[in-house]
């Protein structure tokens, strides 16, 4: 097993058993779900949104390993970021696992780690719909009801 290969088992598995931002938002201003109905992957994605950056994240759901901990890895790239930079990086990691973008000088970080599901396409959507959620959350314009 390559080195690359080793880091990419050992994030899934460190966020698919500890993921981070798990659970619910008190107050969210944004919201949006992603469903897999092929593979039944299903993630609700809260943000709280203070003067275009995104002050806190959550999700919640179930799916599995890659889906639960690409979404963990998202929250933890996301949180604190402004909206567009959050789009910047959903963009080169969906170009990266789609293959039309290498991993190298992606600016990445830690979901470098994901780009090994670029070889399992049918895996590519497990890892991407936390971020769909994501995106669409970012695109709502009405506030979330308390």
């Amino acid at each position: 097993m390559s080195a690359a290969e080793q880091l990419y088992q050992e994030m899934v598995v460190e966020h698919k058993r500890a993921p981070r931002h798990f659970g619910t938002l008190a107050a969210p201003t944004h919201e949006a779900r992603g469903h897999n109905p092929q593979c039944g992957d299903d993630v609700d994605v809260q943000l709280r949104l203070e003067d275009g950056r995104i002050a806190d994240i959550a999700f919640d759901g179930q799916g599995c390993a890659i889906c639960i901990a690409s979404a963990s890895m998202m929250t933890e790239a996301v949180i604190g970021r402004d909206i567009e930079t959050a789009r910047a990086l959903q963009q080169r990691f969906r170009a990266v696992l789609t293959g039309q973008a290498e991993p190298e000088g992606a600016q990445l970080g830690k979901l470098v780690s994901l780009a090994g599901v670029s070889r399992y396409p049918s895996r590519i959507k497990c890892a991407l719909l936390g971020w769909h959620a994501l995106m669409h959350a970012i695109g709502e314009t009405a506030e979330v009801e308390p």
